[in-house]
């Protein structure tokens, strides 16, 4: 592993399945150390700190300062119950447990935006006819950054004028809005189980199982005990239609409500995907019903058809976000962009 020229910042990419944790060194080019990425469960540790420790271990590094994204609402600054695991984090907690400077709690989409001002075009790949957009830096822009893994993050990302701002949201949660018959039929199959259903419900991995088990009643097939993993391998393979059409569910699922946050957000610039599930959707995303969905917005339609939606394909944005904020919190101006 190459030695950073100053103690490198560690960062931390905290979900419901996973802890990524790697090293950043704010005074290169590319501050991501891609070499120093370790992935661990978060079943195996009782704490945040634990799983730091044992990075410590396996790497052979120390930090003094360290940023954390973490999925869930950042209170005060100080303060994450992670929203899909048991994981409670307090920024000055961590800092005194292992002897750090500082420690900055951020929300994991934030993190996910702040990767995009790093990306370059072959780390990009457009869904749709939409081409890539172009980051004009003497102008005012405004992203949607969403996307499915555990759950459903959502943030936005503002370009003022040569400067990033990252607005964190949570947004997975918002209500569900039923755009077609059949949503219409889920909602209703949904809500008895669940009471109030969130757009959460439907687009991450467990989403899969929610909505195969609504699409199931509604066919009066019976259904398997599937997990996530066996709708979309029994989907790719097509060899159970009823997976393959809980994929092309989501899939349209997804469009209608990137498409809503759009609107919300104002996100005419365009929507970066992202998430740890977005791989496995992909040839839905792009040959399915995401883009007519995402466009059918009534008097918006000619509107929507020219906002772009791009798939992040670099393998950690969330650790690539981490380090762009290391680089700001350091005083340095983040890399000239794609």
């Amino acid at each position: 592993m190459d030695r950073p020229t100053t103690q490198p910042t560690l960062l931390a990419d905290l979900g419901g399945t996973n802890v990524r944790l790697a090293l950043a060194d704010t005074a290169s080019a590319t501050p991501l150390m891609m070499d120093s990425v370790r992935r661990y469960r978060v079943k195996d540790f009782d704490t945040l700190a634990d799983a730091i420790r044992q990075y410590f271990i396996d790497t052979g590094h120390t930090a003094s300062h360290a940023i954390i994204a973490a999925a869930g609402r950042i209170a005060n600054g100080e303060t994450v119950q992670i929203t899909n695991n048991p994981w409670n984090v307090s920024a000055h907690g961590l800092q005194s447990e292992l002897g750090l400077e500082s420690v900055r709690l951020v929300n994991d989409f934030a993190a996910q935006g702040m990767s995009i001002p790093l990306l370059q075009k072959n780390q990009l790949e457009p869904v749709g006819p939409a081409l890539l957009p172009e980051h004009d830096q003497k102008s005012s822009q405004t992203f949607v950054v969403m996307g499915p893994g555990t759950g459903l993050g959502v943030a936005g990302l503002l370009l003022r004028y040569g400067h990033w701002i990252v607005l964190e949201t949570e947004g997975g949660h918002a209500g569900f809005a039923a755009h077609t018959a059949e949503d219409v039929e889920i909602l209703h199959r949904l809500n008895a189980r669940f009471g109030r259903v969130s757009n959460e419900r439907m687009i991450c991995g467990n989403g899969l199982v929610n909505l195969y088990l609504a699409l199931a009643d509604m066919a009066g097939q019976r259904s398997e005990e599937y997990t996530p993993e066996d709708i979309t391998a029994r989907a790719t393979d097509a060899s159970d239609p009823l997976c393959v059409r809980t994929v092309e569910t989501l899939a349209g699922i997804f469009g209608s409500v990137a498409g809503d946050l759009v609107l919300s957000l104002g996100g005419w610039d365009g929507v970066y995907l992202t998430g740890g599930v977005l791989k496995i959707l992909m040839p839905w995303l792009k040959h399915g019903g995401f883009r007519e969905r995402f466009e059918a917005k009534g008097r918006f339609r000619d509107t929507m058809e020219h906002v772009p939606t791009i798939a992040i394909t670099h393998p950690e944005p969330g650790l690539l976000g981490a380090a762009a904020l290391a680089v700001l919190d350091a005083g340095r101006a983040l890399p000239s962009q794609h």
